[in-house]
């Protein structure tokens, strides 16, 4: 996949809010500073158009981005910043949960997790959750820069047991050194495909 244009078009709390485009979305979430908005910026060849910030929890409502004027990526709050009741509709609080479970033109959700962190209950509740209402899934592991190749291969070996995965199936990510970018974006083109034209665009 190829990108060419981006821009902001809203932020949304409740589904009256949401942009009606009728256009496929793919949505982005994870746990609070995993660098969710570094990894969008990223993908879409933009250094700054989702704000970042070294506060977790930061980002507190659903922000709707134009991309190609094809489709449209959602960054997703932040969860796990406070303290986490055990139900998982409480966990991701109804405003994720909502759209999620009705959001109509959601092809899928890239799930990222912190490559130094083994996953937990928030994140196994939150797979689970998204197979129960068949919402197809790219696991992400960030901030790969930060960890030797040594470390990365232990890290990935661990969390692919701990989620009972392949560790071929997880994406492994750098904002800083665009590691696994161009696998991210053919993933994500993967999921949008059914629905989109082959793209012809430059990237430089």
């Amino acid at each position: 996949m190829i990108i060419k244009s981006s821009e902001f078009i809203t932020s949304a709390v409740k589904p009256s809010q949401y942009p009606q485009t009728g256009l496929p979305e793919i949505a982005f979430a994870g746990r609070s500073n995993v660098g969710k908005s570094s990894l969008i910026n990223r993908v879409i060849n933009r250094k700054r158009l989702v704000k970042t910030s070294s506060t977790p929890g930061r980002t507190q409502l659903v922000n709707f981005f134009m991309v190609n004027s094809a489709f449209l990526f959602v960054d997703l709050p932040g969860y796990g910043y406070a303290k986490v009741p055990a139900s998982v509709k409480k966990t991701w609080g109804p405003m994720i949960e909502t759209y999620l479970s009705t959001r109509e033109t959601l092809l899928g959700v890239v799930l990222l997790m912190d490559l130094r962190r083994i996953p937990g209950l928030e994140e196994l509740n939150f797979i689970n959750w998204l197979n129960h209402y068949d919402i197809p899934a790219i696991l992400v592991l960030t901030k790969a820069d930060k960890l030797s190749k040594t470390k990365q291969i232990k890290q990935i070996l661990a969390i692919s047991k701990t989620l009972s995965m392949d560790k071929g199936d997880l994406v492994l990510f750098s904002a800083k050194t665009n590691l696994g970018n161009e696998r991210l974006r053919n993933e994500i083109e993967n999921l949008l495909s059914p629905q989109l034209a082959i793209y012809s665009i430059d990237t430089s």
